[in-house]
This record gives C-alpha cells, structure tokens and sequence, in this order.
C-alpha cells in the first residue's frame, strides 16, 4: 500500500490478491509459498569473513572489529573503546609509524550449546583495530589504561618543530 493510494483501493487490491491466490491453488498454494520463502532465509558471513562450506564455521575465524572513538586535546590523540570482559594481559597495543593497532580476545568462560541460547548478541573471540592517527605522534610515550570495561590509550603529539627564519647574506 502507498501513501498516496487511498486505503479502500488498497483494500480491494488485496482481496483481488488474495482471489487469485485461491484461483492458483487455494490457501495450500499460499502456505507453501510462505513456507518456500521462510526456508530461503541464509546466514551470511560479513564482508571480508572467509567464505567456507558447513554451518556458519567461517564464525571461528573470523575477528570482530573493535569500535573506538578517537579524538585530540591540545597534548594528545586519545583512543577509547569498550571492552568489558577482557583482562589487561588479553590487550596487545602495537604502534607502527602512524599507525595504532589494537588486538585482543574475549573468552568464553563457560560453554552453552547454541539451542539453549534465547539470544546471542555478544561477541566472543579475537578483535582488532588499525587505526592511523592523523598528526604527528610521539611513539616512545604513549600509555594505556583499562578501569571499569572501557580502554583509554593516551598518544602524546609530537613536538612541533620550531619555524626559524633565515636571512639570507649577499656577498
């Protein structure tokens, strides 16, 4: 139904549907149909997940992606993400040039088969993210903490180097 149909039409479109629906076949045809349709229903790996046979095995090797928020003050580029339920020691934070990584696994403590789930929103296994860091970094003096589920990494900025004026001599 659209917006600009007026609803009546709307209506006798519909029992004119559902007529020819009973025409094809009656109510059986219809519910096979929805029965057809429902069995068409596919999980898909996300986007860069490899692609493997079987039921949804491409979840053991696949890594999540962690979400971050990054921002600057006058001193420092900081990173902050949750990760609730991940010990320090599970945290790897490498740098590279301009580049900052964040690794790490969050572990299962217990194991629930998957028919005994109402629902299975959290993620559990290896994540990671690269982020570049769009100002100059100081690499030696960055620093991290994990207080209350939420990571902060604390990136120093560069020191700027300093703008001298040269006069030029005439001989």
């Amino acid at each position: 139904m659209t917006d600009d149909m007026p609803q009546n039409m709307a209506v006798s479109q519909m029992e004119e549907e559902e007529m020819e629906a009973e025409e094809l076949g009656g109510d059986d045809a219809v519910e096979e149909q929805e029965m057809e349709a429902e069995e068409e229903i596919v999980v898909q790996a996300p986007k860069g997940a490899p692609a493997k046979e079987g039921n949804e095995e491409w979840l053991n090797d696949f890594e999540g992606q962690l979400n971050i928020d990054m921002y600057q003050t006058k001193d420092n580029v900081i990173i902050k993400s949750t990760i609730a339920g991940v010990r320090p020691e599970d945290i790897d934070i490498t740098v590279a040039n301009d580049m900052v990584t964040v690794k790490g696994s969050r572990k299962k403590e217990e194991n629930i088969a998957t028919d005994d789930y109402f629902y299975q929103e959290c993620y559990w296994g290896n994540f990671s993210r690269s982020v570049i860091i769009p100002v100059d970094i100081d690499s030696e003096e960055i620093e991290a903490d994990l207080k209350d589920g939420i990571l902060t990494v604390i990136i120093p900025k560069a020191a700027k180097a300093k703008t001298k004026k040269v006069k030029v001599k005439g001989l």
